[in-house]
């Protein structure tokens, strides 16, 4: 598909996710909002031990919902993932610190995250879904909350996002204030992001290993232009994140290859998350076993470190770790 047919049909939507407003849906169509599944509730002590200080960089807190209601135009309605879950989460796999990404079933309402770092001692950090309406004094306090960066997620099934220029100026206000990017592509597209992602003022971080298909093979040529691109623009960092989504199945062994080279690409630009809960995937992984895959990815102790601590408190901020 090409940029601009990707483009107008996202435009077409007529979603609000993060550059733009619409009516609240009629109760009848809320109700067709499709209900996805939680996250595996037995977690698996993993047998690889994380140096400490480690990050997961990519989380997301769901509700509950009686505290922080969904957005009623969300695409989809999770299971409640409370940060209680989150904490237990961590201490199950030996993670220390977390950045907790707001997803759009909570809209422009960053409640949920600012909350969590609140209560973390410096352990959390955060990247928030915005839009136009928000003042400069609005980002300035998410900032001053533990924000440090905001997403875009140019996917169809999550509205995408209708007005580039819109999004070219928010980018711009948040790398006034030090901001980064959080980029969700859909699939298929890198190459025609290229340009865009380029031009941008500031650095950003690409989700999901750019949602690459394993099955299309380490020679695919989606795949190696995000290999340039990550190679070529210093400003470009890669999230080592759902080997589920680009895998054909557990234990997810294909999606190995993809993560080790772009990690050996670039080791001083990627890091690494779980995508706890998991949210709209076809095969739910647990998160054990996905901590296990770290090793796989990157044998070398001085890499993992890099992947999982320095690289992370670079980027977000945090205070080093010894």
């Amino acid at each position: 598909m090409l940029r601009r047919d990707l483009l107008a049909t996202m435009a077409g939507l007529g979603t609000a996710t993060v550059l733009g407003t619409v009516p609240a849906p009629l109760a009848a169509e809320e109700a067709k909002i499709p209900t996805i599944a939680g996250p595996d509730p037995a977690t698996k002590t993993p047998s690889f031990k994380a140096p400490p200080g480690s990050v997961d960089t990519h989380t997301h807190i769901f509700g509950p919902a009686s505290t922080y209601p969904f957005s009623p135009t969300r695409p989809y309605t999770p299971p409640d993932a409370s940060l209680e879950m989150f904490r237990a989460l961590h201490a199950k796999i030996g993670v220390e610190r977390a950045v907790i990404v707001n997803a759009t079933v909570h809209g422009t309402d960053n409640r949920v995250v600012t909350d969590a770092i609140a209560q973390s001692n410096g352990n959390y950090k955060g990247v928030a879904n915005i839009n136009a309406a928000m003042s400069d004094a609005d980002l300035a306090a998410l900032g001053k909350a533990g924000i440090c960066a905001c997403r875009f997620a140019f996917l169809r099934r999550l509205g995408g996002v209708g007005d580039m220029k819109v999004f070219r100026t928010l980018v711009d206000r948040v790398a006034a204030i030090g901001w980064h990017v959080d980029i969700y592509l859909e699939a298929g597209t890198i190459q025609e992001f290229v340009p865009i992602l380029k031009a941008l003022p500031v650095t950003y971080v690409i989700d999901h290993m750019g949602t690459i298909s394993a099955a299309k093979g380490i020679d695919d040529a989606e795949f190696k232009a995000l290999l340039d691109l990550q190679a070529g623009d210093d400003r470009c960092w890669v999230k080592i994140t759902g080997p589920e989504r680009a895998s054909a199945g557990a234990p997810f062994h294909d999606a190995v290859p993809f993560a080790r080279k772009l990690i050996d690409n670039a080791p001083d630009r990627v890091i690494w998350g779980t995508d706890w809960p998991h949210p709209n995937v076809k095969i739910m992984p647990n998160d054990g076993d996905l901590v296990d895959l770290i090793p796989l990815y990157a044998p070398d102790a001085a890499v993992q470190r890099k992947l999982l601590v320095s690289n992370p408190e670079r980027l977000f901020k945090f205070e080093p770790r010894s």
